[in-house]
């Protein structure tokens, strides 16, 4: 339940409109006009928008898990504002607090204060105190972050309105291109982030941690560009790989390693498989302690 004293107006407006735009998207498409080059335009948004997020306000900028070239923090802090996930100062800040106070009352995103909470509810509220400078003060020193967070809402409106309707001019459907690219895709983005703070905490495997609500999810992942091995992530956020088999699904993995491969990443941090797979026979080891005591609980019934 939401306290309305706490609500903060100014996203629960942006927020609801946006929402509102989203559902005329999809009547604009199916009943006035459907472009295939706007379908192409949002699709190449919600990607550039979507790997932002993942492989730039997540594995580079909250969790140094590889360094990049500028160029390709440009393009994440220019993609990541039309996110409208606040700046990757901010992000970060939230996410690291995510981590270090995880399933606590301190959580700002907390899966036990319920799904919705966890899923849209805490965007909806004013923070209960605002996030320490010191927590991000490693990623305050790049002056691209700095520029980004200074002028994060013109950057967010140039990027998430007026450069797709400025390209939609070419084929003669700037509105269409608004409206898909801008707020349909943006949408669908937000609830395929917020996905990874509820469903992520709630549905899927635990095969390397028990000590938190994280969790592994293909599906999550599938919707996320990777994000749903929660879990793994949770026990080794430093490693910039979230699915660590060949075959699991986490395209942020394969974007951030093919360019490592063309010389804008470099330093790719893993976590050495025996590691991984000591974390492994922990939780395993875990999960069998917790049968014995419910199997004891149950005899002394």
């Amino acid at each position: 339940m939401l306290n309305r004293k706490r609500l903060d107006w100014t996203n629960t407006i942006v927020l609801s409109t946006f929402h509102l735009l989203a559902i005329f998207a999809i009547v604009y498409l199916a009943a006035i006009h459907c472009s295939p080059w706007t379908i192409l335009l949002g699709a190449a948004w919600f990607l550039a928008c979507a790997v932002s997020i993942t492989g730039g306000y997540h594995r580079l900028f909250a969790h140094p898990t590889y360094v990049a070239r500028w160029p390709l923090r440009l393009f994440y802090l220019l993609f990541g504002a039309a996110s409208v996930q606040n700046s990757a100062l901010k992000w970060s800040a939230d996410h690291r607090l995510h981590h270090a106070r995880t399933d606590t009352d301190n959580d700002p995103y907390s899966i036990n204060r319920g799904f919705w909470w966890a899923h849209i509810g805490w965007v909806l509220c004013r923070a209960q105190a605002p996030v320490r400078p010191e927590v991000v003060r490693d990623l305050a020193a790049d002056p691209l972050l700095r520029f980004q967070q200074r002028y994060y809402v013109p950057i967010a409106i140039f990027m998430g309105a007026i450069a797709p309707f400025c390209l939609g001019l070419i084929w003669g459907d700037p509105i269409g291109a608004v409206l898909v690219a801008g707020f349909l895709r943006l949408v669908v983005q937000w609830h395929a982030t917020f996905s990874v703070n509820s469903f992520a905490h709630l549905i899927g495997k635990q095969p390397f941690c028990k000590r938190s609500t994280a969790r592994d999810s293909f599906v999550t992942a599938l919707i996320t560009l990777g994000e749903g091995y929660h879990n793994f992530h949770h026990r080794f956020k430093s490693d910039y790989r979230n699915g660590i088999r060949w075959y699991h699904f986490d395209p942020t993995k394969w974007w951030v390693w093919t360019l490592s491969k063309l010389g804008l990443t470099y330093n790719l941090r893993r976590v050495p498989a025996h590691v991984i797979e000591q974390a492994r026979q922990e939780a395993r080891g875990d999960s069998a302690s917790r049968r014995r005591r419910a199997l004891a609980g149950h005899r002394g019934n």
